[in-house]
């Protein structure tokens, strides 16, 4: 089993979740974090840490294409171990269902 992180996060980014996780998996994206799920040992401390319930563990329902997008993307962005800057209209975002179309595909700027 591992966890992932699924469109919730999309614009809210809150990262509550990276300085809970023992083995620092999460990747980041310019408006999103991903879990790496290979590196990921299932712990499960992150998905309570979450303000937007956008961690779940892999045995949820259509949990397989939000593995795929976490390892793509993982693969791509920078690693983060560290909570950055939370977005000043997270909190609106966080109301906002179905937020896929809005993933951007670029790494964030450090």
């Amino acid at each position: 089993m591992t966890y992932v992180v699924t469109e919730a996060c999309i614009n809210c980014k809150y990262q509550d979740c990276i300085e809970v996780c023992p083995v620092d998996c999460f990747y980041e994206g310019a408006n999103t974090i991903v879990i790496h799920p290979d590196e990921c040992i299932d712990c499960g401390v992150c998905e309570p840490e979450c303000p937007a319930n956008a961690i779940q563990p892999d045995t949820m329902p259509d949990s397989e294409k939000w593995v795929a997008l976490n390892r793509h993307y993982a693969m791509l962005w920078p690693n983060i171990t560290q909570k950055g800057v939370v977005p000043a209209d997270a909190d609106h975002w966080a109301t906002i269902p179905d937020k896929l179309a809005h993933l951007s595909p670029l790494a964030a700027q450090t």
